[in-house]
């Protein structure tokens, strides 16, 4: 039987789905999930979870979601060895390195992958379940037709997505958050880019509206036919959400799932009347009801630029807001916390205490649920108990009322001290990547590499000499290289193809007898950017690049893709230097190429944007412009300034990245312009109006904020002090062999295996 997967995003919400039927239910903890903003369990919460959760009979799985940077690696082994402990019944994962690990490592564990790898055909799945991946979350990007297309070619596990929010961009793909901040949707920060509210510069005048805000996913009534399909497990998005969202969900597909083989028109309508209470987005069926190449009516479908961004019915704006301050505290007792109070305008319904209501940051940098326990009456002011960190002009939305409220059994035990266990201190065996053979890389020669969409931009590029170009795989060039016989400007040697990140299942079979008749056409060099890629061209004599969406941020799961043949590898555009540098040791950095510019795609949408969309260029409230581009490959949008360090390529020669990329992919290559570009890179000039990105700051991170908060008060603190040392006296001499670092290093062993310190 079919098994209905919950949210879990707090304690409430695990009571609501286990209260209402669920059979599995899925969480994270503080750390390495994709909903860092969400509650999330503690310690001794989990623990107790997973053995109350299993004497009913049911299950628990973990999210390991977000991809990690190297220096996390050690923290990450420390969690999974503790999971094993613990023993939940899996793990969700997106990044290659955690499939490696419990490889060397954690045997017990069970691997699922989340749909934020990007898995979208049954290449792609079967190549992980020869890993010993056994469940796949499919990316949510698919119809009816293409499941069932996956579910007769794969024996592996299928997990989709039924009910909640979606993503305009496809799964795993947008570096939009990431690329206004350092908030990477692929590390659980994302800021939702797509929500926000955007000014277009239409044919006739400006345009406004939630341009790439989908509706909410809603397939209460194509369960029948999903599970005749042969899909094992119906999952419901929200750990975000409130517990009565997650009760009320949970009960209509719960509900479907039981009555349908005996009443499916009623037990339909009564599925559709219980999420009737889901005070959500306009609902839509994304893929579901339309083949591949309907994806225009897709866009229409799923966007409704007249439709905010937030969760619920609109309550208007928080107005006027104040502290109360706690009374004195009798002594040796804990302090009570402030409470926040405030008044709400522009709204049309006033909550009352039970109530669950969303508040979001006008600025979208984070968003709360909260229910309302005290509401006072003053005058014509009605004051409502909101959670620290909003201000006035915070937009609020009530997500359900105290009548629709149910109170579930507790899952957890009220005495959680018996639950101790918590990450232990084990050192992470160092990690070789394989050492460079002689010859090995004589495909992947040290120089400049070019990146462009058509034929007639390799013809613009020629000039400059590039020791290699890359030509992206799309309509026209199919077209140019199959059918038109295009004679290019470079050798077949000197051209690697590059494969788009997103490959469904019904383009899978077409793609793969494209591939075998331009491998026997003489193109042996590839940048693969999916699993499927890889799955479709081991074996036959290709050289393999792993692309930038393929994500290697941190050695193990370069490691990994070694595994599966895999030689070179495109440094992720959301990568940083000192991250870069860390991943790969300098005899192992002549297997790198290195971006140096691009026009990074932000939003990768596999359907063509409504005709309605007459603009180009659109900006954000900060004034940021951007540009959207629809094609007949699926719609992006980018920057309108480009990604740039051409002005760093001495410093990656010193360091030993000797393979640096221009990436004009989705741009019409002026000679005049690539050429100030290439200028650039060899006088060592900054680019104007150019972003580097993540490059010298990295991800955003809470932890390396509060380490950068402590410097800077030990700093202060110290020069204080010193401010008070009296003078006079000589100071001896710093010992210049008491400095920072690590234990000698005994040598490599090569061959990627990892071995003790």
């Amino acid at each position: 039987m079919a098994e209905l997967l919950a949210p879990a995003g707090n304690v409430e919400a695990l009571d609501a789905a286990i209260g209402e039927g669920a059979d599995a239910v899925y969480l994270g903890l503080k750390s390495f999930n994709a909903r860092s903003r969400s509650t999330n369990f503690a310690w001794n919460q989990f623990e107790a979870a997973v053995q109350s959760v299993h004497r009913q009979g049911k299950k628990i799985f973990v999210t390991v979601n977000t991809v990690s940077e190297e220096r996390e690696m050690e923290r990450l082994y420390r969690f999974l060895a503790y999971l094993e402990k613990i023993g939940p019944d899996a793990i969700i994962v997106q990044d290659f390195g955690v499939i490696r690990m419990v490889q060397e490592f954690f045997p017990k564990l069970t691997i699922h992958s989340s749909t934020q790898m990007n898995v979208a055909s049954a290449k792609a799945v079967n190549l992980l379940s020869k890993q010993g991946v056994s469940r796949v979350v499919l990316a949510r990007e698919l119809g009816l037709d293409e499941i069932k297309h996956i579910r007769q070619n794969t024996s592996a596990e299928l997990e989709v997505f039924v009910h909640g929010a979606l993503c305009v961009s496809e799964s795993g793909l947008c570096l939009f958050s990431s690329y206004l901040g350092g908030k990477s949707a692929n590390r659980g920060m994302c800021t939702q880019a797509c929500r926000r509210f955007y000014t277009a510069e239409g044919s006739d005048n400006l345009e406004q509206g939630y341009f790439f805000s989908p509706g909410d996913l809603q397939l209460v009534e194509k369960i029948p036919d999903l599970v005749m399909a042969g899909v094992d497990s119906f999952k419901i998005e929200g750990r975000m959400k409130s517990a009565e969202y997650v009760g009320s969900v949970t009960a209509a597909y719960r509900y479907v799932l039981d009555h349908w083989q005996e009443d499916k028109k009623g037990a339909i309508a009564t599925g559709q009347r219980i999420l009737s209470t889901d005070f959500a987005r306009a609902k839509t069926s994304f893929w579901y009801d339309f083949k591949a190449t309907e994806d225009e009516k897709v866009a229409e479908n799923v966007l409704n630029p007249h439709q905010a961004g937030g969760t619920g019915i609109y309550l208007g704006t928080l107005d006027k807001i104040r502290t109360i301050k706690p009374q004195q505290q009798v002594e040796g007792e804990e302090p009570a916390p402030a409470v926040f109070m405030a008044t709400l305008r522009g709204g049309s319904y006033d909550p009352d205490p039970g109530d669950s209501i969303r508040l979001h940051r006008k600025d979208d940098t984070g968003r709360s649920s909260h229910k309302i326990k005290t509401v006072e009456q003053e005058d014509t002011h009605r004051w409502i108990d909101i959670p620290e960190g909003f201000s006035s002009g915070d937009p609020v939305y009530l997500l359900q009322t105290k009548s629709m409220s149910k109170r579930y059994k507790h899952v957890l035990p009220d005495n959680l001290s018996p639950f101790r266990r918590q990450p232990g201190n084990q050192e992470l065996p160092i990690l070789d990547l394989t050492p460079v053979a002689k010859g090995e890389l004589s495909y992947f020669p040290e120089g400049l590499y070019v990146q462009v969409s058509t034929v007639a931009d390799l013809f613009a590029v020629q000039g400059e000499s590039p020791v290699r170009v890359i030509l992206e795989l799309n309509s026209e060039t199919k077209r140019d290289l199959l059918e038109k016989k295009v004679v290019l400007p470079f050798s077949k040697k000197q051209v690697f193809i590059s494969l788009d990140p997103f490959c469904a299942a019904s383009q899978e079979d077409e793609l793969a007898s494209t591939l075998d008749t331009l491998v026997e056409m003489g193109f042996k060099g590839w940048v693969v950017n999916n699993l499927a890629h890889i799955n479709m061209l081991k074996g036959k004599g290709t050289n393999l690049i792993a692309g930038p969406y393929l994500y290697t941020f941190n050695r193990w799961a370069t490691s990994w893709l070694e595994n599966q043949d895999i030689g070179a590898f495109i440094s992720p555009l959301e990568n940083s230097r000192k991250n870069l540098e860390s991943t790969f040791d300098s005899h192992v950095r002549s297997r790198v190429l290195v971006p140096v510019f691009a026009y990074p795609a932000l939003f990768r949408m596999r359907f063509k944007l409504p005709d309605s969309y007459d603009f180009t260029f659109f900006s954000d409230k900060e004034g940021m412009t951007f540009k959207a581009l629809s094609t007949p490959d699926g719609s992006f949008v980018m920057p309108e300034n480009p990604f740039s360090i051409v002005d760093k390529v001495q410093v990656l020669k010193s360091a030993g990245f000797n393979r640096y990329l221009i990436d004009m992919s989705k741009t019409h290559v002026q000679k005049k312009h690539f050429k100030q570009i290439v200028s650039a890179m060899l006088k060592k000039q900054v680019l104007p109006e150019t972003s580097n990105f993540n490059w010298k700051d990295g991800f955003y991170s809470q932890e390396k904020l509060d380490e950068y908060k402590a410097a800077t008060l030990r700093a202060q603190e110290a020069a204080a002090a010193e401010k008070a040392r009296p003078r006079g006296g000589r100071f001896a001499p710093l010992n210049p062999k008491s400095g920072r670092g690590g234990r000698p290093h005994p040598g490599r062993n090569g061959g990627g295996k990892p071995r003790s310190r």
